[in-house]
């Protein structure tokens, strides 16, 4: 029998902080899961990023009930992946946003996505049998959309290709807030399996040029300072040009997806090792970037048997 995946054995509950990352702008982190967004205006709140489940979605709202009784307008979608999505369904918003190209995906690979994420990391699935169905945007940017909660301005910006081809940004202009999704993470591994990461980089540069006062990113604490954002930036692009370059030149030496597993550790292992979900993230972020080192633009759709038969050669 083939070895787990990392995060099917990973089972401890995470401490769960709610930080205000700028006037009436908080960040809901735990520990390297995943983060929500929340931004309060005059007449309402927006929510970045759902949690994966309805019931989970849950803690989220306790949160903001903590700090206002506003009306959720509206949802925002960073990208696709399940555990970013699938809780919309409680926050019973009038409005869920996001990118042309995160809808594409959501059809285009949505339940294989949600499949293949519940089998590699069920603790963040919890309470799954509430999740109704795939969650649909029911509004779409292609690169910028300006919505406003009363006099509060919030953009939300397609700024590039980065942790997946429709990922946004939102972007609160009177505090100098961002909330990234996972372009951005802080001492946290980026998931790379549906990446383009010779653009990332590119994307990474174009947040920069905000100058954010704040910043939430996908994963990992909040970012509450000019000089943290910062970090943040030079270590999420050190993360991802670490793992594809050694990957690609393995590939273009015409050596195995296991032979550039090891080449990657080499240099990764010793900077990244102990960053959240780095295991996880590892092989896929590898197969990932021996695909785009081979020509292959489009990331592979995931599914529950391809996830296998990577791991099996892996292992092999």
């Amino acid at each position: 029998m083939s070895k787990a995946f990392a995060s099917t054995g990973d089972t401890e509950a995470k401490t769960i902080s709610f930080t205000e990352v700028g006037p009436d702008l908080y960040a809901f982190t735990a520990e390297g899961d995943p983060n929500t967004g929340i931004i309060i205006g005059d007449n309402g709140v927006m929510v970045v990023d759902t949690q994966a489940t309805p019931v989970m979605a849950q803690q989220v709202i306790e949160r903001i009930r903590q700090v206002t009784d506003k009306p959720v307008k509206y949802v925002v979608l960073s990208h696709y992946h399940a555990v970013r999505v699938l809780g919309a369904a409680a926050y019973d918003a009038e409005q869920i946003i996001a990118s042309e190209t995160c809808r594409a995906m959501i059809h285009e690979r949505g339940q294989e996505d949600w499949d293949s994420e519940f089998g590699r990391f069920p603790r963040l699935f919890q309470s799954h049998q509430s999740i109704p169905g795939l969650t649909w945007p029911t509004m779409t940017l292609r690169n910028k959309m300006t919505v406003y909660l009363g006099k509060r301005r919030v953009d939300l910006m397609h700024l590039g290709r980065a942790h997946t081809a429709g990922d946004i940004v939102t972007w609160i202009p009177d505090a100098g807030v961002m909330f990234s999704g996972d372009i951005v993470e802080f001492h946290s591994a980026c998931y790379c399996g549906d990446a383009h990461l010779r653009d990332w980089p590119i994307t990474l540069d174009r947040i920069a040029e905000f100058q954010p006062r704040a910043l939430a990113p996908g994963r990992g604490d909040a970012l509450v300072s000019p000089d943290q954002v910062r970090e943040a930036l030079v270590l999420t692009r050190d993360f991802v040009e670490s793992t594809y370059r050694p990957v690609a030149a393995a590939a273009a030496a015409g050596r195995s997806l296991k032979e550039a597993m090891t080449a990657c550790r080499e240099h990764c292992d010793p900077k990244f090792g102990d960053f959240a979900i780095y295991e996880h993230c590892l092989p896929f972020n590898v197969a990932r970037a021996y695909d785009e080192a081979l020509g292959i633009d489009t990331p592979r759709i995931w599914t529950a048997e391809r996830d296998q038969a990577m791991w099996t050669a892996l292992q092999s």
